[in-house]
């Protein structure tokens, strides 16, 4: 099995819930940090919307350069436009992880800074990593949403806004 069919399984299933966290995302609370050195709120969604993109950079390319680059944090302006582009940098990524061959994720791959290491090794590793790395703030996503009081679905399994579908330590039966 390639290693690509092993990891879009887990890429299709990350999307489907940042998916479903970043449509709660409430537009009028962008602004909103829970510490002066934290991102906005509205900065934090974007760069989960945005990450499914560094997936095809880390497997089109052999290094990034970031002091050589015009790439700015992409800032939503509406909650639509958030979920508009995550849906289409989800979309776009899947081909490209698809098509990729194990000789290719073999490679390595840098991210520099002024000629400076900050980011790199074997490419297979680092779509992991990445994975993790959108899993990671989509976490801390859910945080500053509890926080701004935005009730949340579960990742996998209900959330605590969903656990009134518990009663007595075992699921409800739906009502005939």
């Amino acid at each position: 099995m390639k290693i690509s069919e092993m990891l879009l399984p887990e890429y299709d299933l990350e999307v489907v819930n940042t998916r479903k966290l970043l449509e709660r995302v409430p537009q009028d609370k962008f602004t909103w940090k829970p510490h002066e050195k934290s991102m906005t709120l509205g900065q934090l969604a974007g760069h989960v919307a945005e990450l499914p993109t560094f997936l095809s950079v880390i497997i089109r390319t052999e290094k990034l350069e970031l002091s050589n680059t015009d790439l700015r944090p992409f800032q939503p302006a509406s909650t639509a436009e958030l979920v508009e582009v995550f849906n289409k940098n989800a979309v776009d990524t899947r081909p490209t992880i698809a098509e990729v061959s194990d000789s290719d994720l073999g490679n390595e791959w840098q991210l520099t800074f002024q000629g400076a290491s900050i980011y790199g090794g074997r490419k297979s590793l680092l779509l992991l990593n990445t994975l993790g790395h959108m899993i990671h703030h989509r976490g801390q996503l859910t945080v500053y949403l509890r926080l701004v009081g935005v009730a949340f679905p579960g990742m996998y399994g209900p959330s605590a806004d969903e656990m009134g579908i518990f009663e007595g330590g075992h699921p409800r039966q739906a009502d005939s």
